[in-house]
């Protein structure tokens, strides 16, 4: 498999020496959960960078970014704009965080700020008993999370596999060729506290303080990971 990672943020410097960018995350996750034998191109879409062609590659992954899905800035438009055409090819997509809502708006879907606030550390989504469930019994699905935006409304054509309170449209599967996920399955835990700290002040100590405490009680990005890996290889 040939895998196209569609790169929006840069991982701050404090950090970058130990997780390199949100691409890496994804590459060391996927390749621990079976993707021995995929290959990865990395693309940084802030600076302009697509392949030549997506023609080449089996599935694109859009990573997170502190940007707005809905935001003008002109990067994100021409993201946009590549995101449709391979909607429209029906390419293979995997989004998360980011990249779920910016898929979720190219498919006409509302997203927008949260109207709770910040969604942060981890979260507990009740599944949606799906096909893509490993085991297909579970009920619940615990992962990281850091947003202020989310997808309002579930996309015309999707199914929902995964919502709380908060987060109604946690993640979502569109037949064989769209996984969205709003969480973090890249995440680990002293990557969530750093953000936590970056954010201290503006998430106020209360949220900040439960978010810290939440992070000691794991989480299934593994579990994620094997989903995505066995939606990208139609097992």
């Amino acid at each position: 498999m040939k895998i196209c990672v569609l790169d929006n943020d840069v991982i701050d410097p404090k950090v970058a020496p130990t997780y390199t960018s949100y691409g890496a995350m994804f590459e060391r996750l996927l390749g621990a959960a079976g993707a021995h034998d995929w290959s990865f191109d990395r693309f940084d879409t802030m600076q302009g960078q697509y392949p030549a062609s997506f023609d080449d590659y089996d599935a694109v992954l859009l990573t997170g970014s502190r940007a707005d899905s809905f935001s003008q800035a002109p990067w994100v438009l021409a993201l946009r704009a590549q995101v449709v055409l391979l909607l429209q090819a029906r390419k293979k997509l995997l989004g998360i965080c980011f990249g779920h809502q910016l898929i979720a708006l190219c498919m006409g879907a509302k997203v927008g700020r949260a109207p709770q606030g910040w969604g942060t550390g981890r979260m507990t989504y009740q599944w949606h008993n799906h096909p893509l469930s490993q085991p297909q019994d579970r009920t619940e699905i615990s992962l990281l999370a850091s947003h202020q935006d989310q997808v309002l409304e579930l996309p015309e054509g999707a199914t929902l596999l995964a919502s709380n309170a908060f987060c109604p449209v946690a993640a979502f599967v569109v037949e064989q060729h769209v996984l969205c996920v709003q969480p973090h399955p890249e995440f680990v835990e002293d990557y969530s506290a750093f953000l936590l700290g970056k954010r201290r002040a503006l998430l106020g100590e209360a949220l900040y303080i439960r978010s810290i405490d939440s992070l000691a009680l794991g989480h299934d990005g593994a579990q994620m990971a094997r989903m995505m890996v066995a939606f990208v290889e139609g097992t």
